[in-house]
C-alpha cells in the first residue's frame, strides 16, 4: 500500500474534525472517540462512538465513521486516510485492514494501543501525533466512566 506524504496541517486539521466528534459523543454520554474519512484533501465521512447512544457493540469511532460514508468502491479506501483521536481496537484496525486503508493517523496512543504492530505488519502507515486534546478526552472518560471504557473494549470491571 501507497501513500502520499504527510502533510502536518492537513493531518492537524482533519484530526481536529475527530476531535470536535469525540467532544459530541462525550457530550451525548457515550465514549469521546471521533474519526474522519479523508480521501485527496476531501472528507467523505465523520463518525464517533455511538456505542451508547445507539445501544450498539461495534458502533466505535472509526467503524462509525466509515458506516456513514456508505458504500464506496475500493478504490475510494485504497487512497484514503483514517483519522481517529485513538489508536485503533483491533476491530477497527481489521475494519481498516479489510478495506486497505493505507493510512491511519492517531492522535494518541498513550491511554491505549493494541494494533498499531498489526495495521504496521500490513503495510499501513500508522501516524502517531500525541495530541493534547485527545489525551485530554481520554484522560477524562478513565477518570470519570471506567467501567464505560472497560465495556467500549470488550473487558469486564
Amino acid at each position: 500500500m501507497t501513500t502520499t506524504p504527510p502533510d502536518p496541517d492537513a493531518d492537524r486539521r482533519f484530526l481536529a474534525l475527530a476531535v470536535e466528534q469525540a467532544r459530541t459523543g462525550w457530550a451525548e454520554g457515550g465514549v469521546p472517540i471521533g474519526a474522519a474519512l479523508v480521501v485527496d484533501g476531501d472528507v467523505l465521512a465523520v463518525g464517533r462512538n455511538r456505542r451508547v447512544q445507539m445501544d450498539s457493540a461495534i458502533r466505535h469511532g472509526e467503524t462509525d465513521c466509515i458506516e456513514r460514508a456508505g458504500r464506496l468502491p475500493a478504490s475510494v479506501y485504497r487512497r484514503s486516510t483514517l483519522y481517529t483521536t485513538l489508536s485503533p481496537c483491533w476491530m477497527c484496525a481489521g475494519t481498516a485492514l479489510l478495506y486497505e486503508i493505507p493510512r491511519v493517523v492517531v492522535g494518541e496512543n498513550r491511554s491505549f494501543q493494541v494494533s498499531e504492530s498489526l495495521l504496521r505488519s500490513h503495510g499501513v502507515q500508522v501516524d502517531v501525533l500525541d495530541d493534547a486534546d485527545c489525551l485530554a478526552l481520554m484522560q477524562q472518560m478513565l477518570a470519570e466512566r471506567p467501567a464505560l471504557w472497560l465495556e467500549d473494549i470488550g473487558e469486564e470491571a
